[in-house]
């Protein structure tokens, strides 16, 4: 079986010669407690990139902020000089306070600062794609995003940034970017259980713009938890392994990050995209989605 059958097959960027595997890697938990300082075991998060790298992942998505600086240099430790294929997304768009804070950076000069930050840490002369990122921790704001977006559009054109993508956004802000340069991911808040997104998914779909969903099992009722957790125990698997499949069968733009700083749980996570769900399993975890009211 090749990676990618068995990471749920590929997906390429949109106008970009950019494939990876479907099944992808979020680095955000390499940090320490809150993403916040150095991990508590170095050495697994350092065998934690390296094993899903064997294992065919291709995608991994990080930024500065993590740590700071901390998630960036591991994967740099890790994995630089990096494989030709390997594609690292990175965020700009927040910084971190003295006291862990998460604070907006979205003046011309702090994205500036925040993209040459993730060069240096690491190791590159340009970034694979870079996703600005808007709006609260889970939910986008209705700010027009024109100014920032455009430093960003500036920096692709001299060769720091080769793809552009959005995090924590709506539709509309979408399509502003859109009318600005061409964008290959949007990142948002989404599962089988908040699915305020479904149009967005659709729309992009038809775009050939990957989805990227963050917090796979995030913000479940005990209701929605338990019909997971059922779903699970027929399968005889863990629930984020339904989760995830789920997310892979929703739509073909689906491009999975999911985040661990332990070896079993990375293993658990990336057998998700051979787990096929049935079609009355699907319907099933379909029924306790929260779609959008419009």
């Amino acid at each position: 079986m090749t990676n990618q059958s068995r990471l749920g097959g590929a997906f390429t960027f949109l106008g970009s010669a950019m494939t990876v595997n479907r099944m992808g890697y979020g680095a955000m938990q390499l940090a320490g407690p809150h993403v916040w300082g150095p991990p508590r075991d170095r050495d697994q998060a350092l065998a934690v990139l390296c094993e899903a790298i064997a294992a065919g992942v291709n995608h991994i998505d990080t930024s500065d902020f993590y740590g700071p600086h901390v998630t960036n240099q591991i994967i740099k430790e890790a994995l630089h000089p990096y494989r030709e294929d390997l594609i690292i997304v990175t965020k700009v768009g927040a910084r971190r306070g003295d006291d862990s804070s998460w604070i907006p950076a979205l003046s011309r000069q702090e994205l500036i600062d925040g993209v040459h930050d993730n060069l240096r840490n690491l190791g590159v002369d340009a970034l694979d794609v870079v996703n600005l990122r808007v709006g609260g921790i889970t939910a986008p704001g209705n700010d027009p995003i024109e100014a920032p977006f455009s430093v960003l559009a500036e920096l692709r054109v001299q060769g720091k940034i080769r793809e552009l993508g959005l995090s924590n956004v709506t539709a509309a802000q979408v399509a502003e970017a859109q009318g600005i340069a061409p964008i290959v991911c949007v990142q948002n808040f989404y599962n089988v259980a908040q699915r305020t997104d479904d149009g967005l998914v659709d729309g992009l779909a038809a775009q050939g713009i990957a989805y990227v969903p963050f917090f796979p099992l995030g913000g479940f009722t005990p209701l929605q938890s338990s019909v997971l957790e059922s779903t699970a125990a027929t399968l005889e698997v863990p629930p984020m392994q339904v989760a995830l499949a789920w997310l892979l069968q929703r739509s073909p733009n689906m491009l999975l990050i999911p985040g661990t700083s332990t070896l079993q749980h990375l293993r658990e996570n990336l057998r998700a995209a051979e787990l096929n769900l049935s079609p009355e399993i699907v319907e099933q975890l379909d029924s306790i989605g929260i779609v959008a009211s419009n």
